[in-house]
This record gives structure tokens, sequence and C-alpha cells, in this order.
């Protein structure tokens, strides 16, 4: 394994609230990134305020970093948080064609949401970024919790037959971050999103974005310059900046 990455600093928790809660209480005394990990959340939060299950031996974490980035850039440090968890679960043993990615910021195991990210602007101006960040290592959530349409859960011990603490995961998901970041640093977004879309499930098939507003159906065609997905709908390309995605006839 890679040695921690320089620069980065980490603090583990047994128990919290949540890592993105400790997160914002740290804003006034981190000047540099950090990891918040937390062996059992009481209040996590996925997307949207859902519920994000934080079993023990799953994974529950935080990258606490200064914003340094336009916020329009910032946003697409979701696709590199993916290319890096997808980077961390094949240094623990995964197999590369077992994991795909799944648009705005989801892995999947076998077709099944194994990790999610959600990003957060906090502080005055904003003035950092949170990168949230929940893996089923050792669980999925019952999917009697979930919503019918859900993505079925997976987890890297019950489908994957590894079994990788939570502490070793964030070794592995450290150094795989700090490496995509440099990437996106360098070559931009373009460097990123050529990556993304060669990882990216259902590329070029039907699939259907639901909006707060709207349902639109077409074909999977791109990510755009901007982190937008683009579909081909009968009445021509949409960009969709964010919406819920099924794969199944709505």
């Amino acid at each position: 394994m890679t040695a921690w990455p320089i620069g980065y600093d980490r603090v583990v928790f047994d128990t919290i609230d949540s890592t993105n809660s400790e997160a914002r209480r740290r804003l006034t005394t981190t000047a540099g990134p950090c990891w918040i990990l937390a062996h059992a959340q009481t209040a996590g939060m996925g997307r949207r305020g859902r519920a994000w299950s934080s079993e023990p031996g799953n994974f529950a974490a935080t990258l606490l970093q200064p914003l340094k980035l336009p916020l329009n850039e910032a946003a697409l440090q979701s696709f590199t948080a993916a290319l890096a968890l997808r980077d961390a679960f094949i240094a623990v043993g995964g197999a590369d064609a077992d994991f795909t990615l799944k648009w705005p910021n989801d892995v999947l195991l076998k077709g099944g949401k194994v990790a999610g990210i959600l990003l957060e602007t906090m502080g005055a101006g904003p003035s950092h970024l949170c990168i949230g960040i929940g893996v089923n290592l050792a669980h999925s959530p019952d999917r009697t919790t979930l919503e019918p349409t859900a993505i079925p859960p997976k987890s890297l011990a019950q489908d994957a037959g590894l079994h990788v603490s939570a502490d070793a995961f964030l070794d592995a998901l450290a150094v795989a971050f700090d490496t995509r970041q440099m990437q996106f640093v360098q070559g931009g977004f373009d460097a990123i999103r050529r990556d993304w879309l060669a990882h990216a499930v259902k590329l070029g098939e039907e699939i259907t974005a639901r909006t707060i507003t709207e349902e639109i159906r077409g074909r999977f065609e791109t990510v755009d310059e901007t982190g937008a997905l683009v579909l081909h709908t009968q009445a021509g390309p949409r960009q969709i900046s964010a919406a819920d995605i099924f794969f199944g006839e709505s």
C-alpha cells in the first residue's frame, strides 16, 4: 500500500452524529485537507436529505478541504471522488470489471449500489468543500427500507467476498483521491471526464432522468464539460444538471 498522502490530516471517531457535521464544527480550525472517519454514525445523510445507513463495519467519511476552486469547478469533484472510490475498490482486491460509475455520484458493484458521494459547501463565502462518502463495506441496507425504484444495494463483503476494515479502506481511498486530484489539477476536468465515461454504466443506452418537475427518457450520450448528463430524446439533446437516474421503464 502506498504511504498516506502528504499534506492530508486524518481524524477517526468510534461513533459520531455524522462526519459532515463534524466537518462543519472544524471549519475554523482546518487549514488543509482533512479526512474525518467514523466507525458508526447516528445521523448520516445522503443526497436530498435522505438518511444514509451506517452499520458497524461500513465506511463513513468526509474529506474537508479549503475551497480553492470556483463553485462550478468544485461541483466536478464528485467525478474525481467517484473515480478515486473505484480505484480504491480495486486497490483492496476488487475486480476491475465489477465496478461501474452511475451519474451523478454513485459507484456500483455488479450493478448494485455499493457507495455514494455527497458534496456540500460550508463556511462564509463559502470557504470549504466537504466530500462525504458512504460505502457498504460489510453490510448493505435492507431493501424494504429503500424506495421501490432504487437500485439494489450491494456490499463489498457479501457481493465481492472482500473483507476490508474502514481504516484500511480509508488508506486506499486517500491515496487514490490524491492521485485523481493531481490528475484534475494537471489535466483539468477533461481528463477526469474521459476516465469517468470509460466506466460509466448504461452509456449509449436508454435511461430515465427524474428531476423535481419532470421525467425525461432518452439515450445516455455523454457527460458534458460542465458535468451535466446529456440525453438524446425524441425532442433532441437534453442537458440535465440534477436528477435521479433510473434504468428500468418509468
